[in-house]
């Protein structure tokens, strides 16, 4: 068990924080040759991101806190400590709070509701919307906050000079395409007539405590994340947001069928789907195809059934590929555009 935990963290340093957070790449090495912390990490769910899980719910009890661990994070201090002296404060803050990270372990999620996904998603749904001229019907899986339910509110930026303005305020969502020529519908914002979010958890951003773990959830160096993700909350508390607390597979059928038929359906996840067990990833697809039987839908996605990007359309029980992007940058500062197949 604890052998399987240390590779995960090893990994998660290598493949996820590298060249991303110091901090966490460091802490994370550090852990992986560490059995006491390994040792509270066993008390986290199967089937959730351990390192994620693990680190977020040290800085979430940082957040409120005191202690001299608090200087090592640069987001929530102006100058940290050198990384090399954290590891020892780290442990023995986790150690002495190993009970209250145990209840945390029971109640949270990673929901990392990263706000910039949206630049990948929002290209697909103006190219949906110009082909089919309906409103669109969003039900995103696994919405956390449902933070890209608001996406055709928000203003984007492509390679610092492809400008998409769709509000009047100064939030903007930085992304780099690294791939072929967007479509030009991007400049012609979807009509959205219904934003539902599934969540096994649904996290309530007028709620101060729930927002606490959201801002926890961001990697301590990331202060562009936290900045994007603050000024989105005005934006999005003036939307009329559905969050459904449940299990999506089992729910989504009844959600589309109280959706009107004049609108088009668009079911997507982002970096949800690999904590979903096989057989229940299957069972979605199943759904999906159920659901087309009675009206053609879109499903985007990754984490899948492959790192890839998808966008499928399903009409009948039939899905067509409409385009699969390579593997985007897991916090979407990049992506790779592919046009229609």
């Amino acid at each position: 068990m604890l052998a399987k935990l240390s590779k995960q963290f090893r990994n998660f340093a290598k493949d996820e924080c590298e060249n991303s957070s110091p901090l966490y790449e460091h802490l994370a090495n550090k852990i992986a040759d560490d059995d006491e912390i390994l040792k509270v990490a066993t008390f986290i769910h199967p089937g959730q991101p351990v390192p994620n899980l693990l680190l977020a719910g040290v800085q979430y009890l940082l957040s409120s806190s005191k202690d001299d661990l608090v200087n090592f994070y640069p987001s929530l201090t102006t100058t940290p400590n050198a990384i090399n002296e954290v590891y020892p404060v780290f442990k023995a803050f986790v150690l002495s709070h190993s009970e209250e990270l145990k209840i945390l372990f029971q109640e949270k999620l990673v929901q990392t509701n990263e706000i910039r996904r949206c630049s990948y998603l929002y290209p697909m749904m103006t190219e949906i919307y110009e082909r089919h001229q309906k409103p669109l019907a969003l039900i995103e899986i696994g919405a956390s906050a449902g933070l890209q339910l608001g996406m055709d509110q928000y203003n984007y930026c492509y390679n610092q000079q492809l400008n998409v303005n769709n509000c009047n305020n100064d939030f903007v969502l930085p992304s780099e395409n690294r791939g072929e020529p967007l479509p030009a519908s991007i400049t012609n914002a979807p009509v959205v007539c219904k934003r539902v979010g599934i969540d096994l958890n649904p996290i309530d951003i007028h709620n101060e405590e729930e927002l606490r773990w959201l801002q926890a959830l961001i990697w301590p160096e990331h202060e562009e994340r936290r900045l994007l993700l603050n000024q989105a909350l005005p934006i999005l508390k003036g939307l009329d947001l559905q969050l459904i607390k449940g299990d999506a597979i089992k729910l989504i059928k009844d959600i589309s069928r109280d959706i009107n038929q004049d609108a088009m359906l668009v079911v997507y996840h982002t970096h949800v789907a690999n904590q979903i067990p096989m057989e229940l990833r299957l069972k979605l697809i199943e759904q999906l195809k159920e659901i087309s039987m009675e009206r053609p839908l879109y499903h985007c996605y990754n984490n899948l059934f492959d790192m890839q990007l998808h966008q499928d359309f399903i009409d009948q029980g039939e899905i067509e590929a409409i385009r699969n992007m390579e593997r985007p940058d897991g916090h979407a500062r990049w992506f790779r555009w592919t046009n229609n197949k």
